[in-house]
């Protein structure tokens, strides 16, 4: 039993630091109004800056919703901006 806990306070340890990786601004993407392409090119750029500061953490059972749901959020902010006018 001692291992399994000593397991889960390391991913609880490695959860914490991820999230404190993902907080705040995460990256910059360019996004033009209306231009299906700059829209895809922004949502996969913001992805792989998800990814890379993630890239520590992955398969934690508690960072890789985490990482999910904020993609997802990324990716609705990202196409809200894309339909917004110029």
């Amino acid at each position: 039993m001692v291992e399994g806990l000593d397991g889960l306070v390391r991913q609880l340890k490695d959860a914490s630091q991820a999230f404190e990786s993902l907080e705040g601004e995460i990256a910059q993407v360019p996004v033009v109004p209306g231009d299906q392409a700059s829209v895809q090119a922004a949502i996969e750029q913001i992805e792989a800056a998800i990814d890379q500061k993630a890239a520590p953490y992955r398969g934690n059972p508690f960072v890789d919703p985490v990482v999910k749901a904020l993609k997802e959020k990324c990716r609705e902010h990202i196409i809200e901006r894309g339909r917004e006018q110029a």
